[in-house]
């Protein structure tokens, strides 16, 4: 080959290689970035599980992986907060239940984040109801044994296991103890798991906590879920009495599992993010799937989404001031 001919198949491969290697950078460029979904809980609790149960099928409807990257502490604090400090631009959110929105910024002082200022409601997914559940070593198959139990065995005091401090179920603590007569003192975890493992090591005697908690060892007679909040019995566990079937009313608002933003993140992405949920939750495997934990699921939108906190938030502001707590 002569040396004009051998420079200039030189040239345009040289030429080829660079349009290859550009369009390679333009094709990784133009990929979405991966989406880190926080969870302020433990990897093994219900909301962890609930938040993998969505990222493995949401990769699909929206062509990129959404990775759950526990942040646990401080009841969901430390997730927050990653959030607030978080970049605006879809590649990170929160997925967490009231307790982090509603319940967190009336019982702390400075919580370091103020969900109104800071976030945005990007989705919900479900409600759910907190439950009374006993370990496997008390004597009680009712809630009505326990209470027997523990005046008689107690002495008229019990440990009851929460998720968090100053959560829904330290205030439902209290607020049981007082309607039937037993001095119930809450001991609080970091996360429903490590609650869990104490309940079946009988180490702690009772807890409360949400279904989606509870539901696998109730299941397996590991632990027995004996009272439910609100109106109407859960479909997972029906032969389980209400509170308000036992005489404590005035719980009828459910509490909500939904996804978070920080604020000035993009419209579209939240109302692509929104409608990507609502198809990954109408799916015949994760409804069930969701549903058996004790959830009920259903879509809300980011409007209406921010209308089921509203009104939470609202009704457990008049509880919390009722029963005296002073943010600590």
């Amino acid at each position: 080959m002569t040396s004009p001919r051998r420079r200039l198949l030189l040239n345009t491969l040289r030429t080829g290689a660079l349009l290859l290697g550009l369009a390679a950078t333009g094709l990784a460029s133009a990929q979405p970035k991966p989406i880190r979904l926080l969870v302020g809980f433990p990897a093994g609790g219900g909301t962890d599980a609930i938040a993998r149960t969505l990222a493995e099928k949401l990769k699909d409807e929206l062509g990129t992986s959404v990775v759950v990257e526990n942040k646990p502490g401080a009841g969901g604090q430390i997730a927050a907060q990653t959030l607030k400090a978080g970049p605006a631009d879809g590649t990170v959110l929160f997925l967490t239940h009231d307790h982090s929105i509603s319940i967190l910024p009336q019982v702390v002082k400075n919580a370091g984040f103020d969900p109104a200022r800071d976030f945005i409601p990007v989705v919900g997914i479900a409600t759910f109801v907190n439950a009374f559940a006993v370990s496997g070593g008390t004597p009680a198959k009712s809630f009505s044994e326990y209470v027997a139990w523990v005046k008689a065995a107690g002495g008229g005091k019990g440990a009851v296991g929460i998720p968090a401090p100053a959560s829904t179920p330290e205030f439902l603590v209290k607020l049981v103890g007082g309607k039937f007569g037993i001095d119930l003192v809450s001991a609080p975890y970091r996360g429903s798991a490590p609650m869990m493992a104490d309940m079946l090591g009988n180490q702690i005697g009772a807890g409360v906590a949400s279904i989606p908690d509870f539901i696998e060892n109730h299941k397996a007679g590991k632990v027995r879920v004996v009272a439910v909040l609100g109106k109407a019995r859960q479909a997972a566990m029906p032969d389980v009495p209400t509170f308000d079937e036992l005489g404590l009313k005035g719980f009828e608002d459910l509490p909500y599992y939904g996804i978070y933003a920080p604020t000035g993140t993009p419209q579209k992405f939240v109302t692509d993010f929104s409608n990507a949920v609502a198809k990954v939750i109408a799916m015949p495997e994760v409804r069930d799937h969701l549903t058996a934990m004790g959830l009920t699921v259903g879509h809300m939108s980011p409007t209406q989404f921010a209308a089921r906190e509203k009104a939470y938030t609202a009704a457990w502001t008049k509880i919390i001031k009722d029963t005296g707590f002073v943010a600590q």
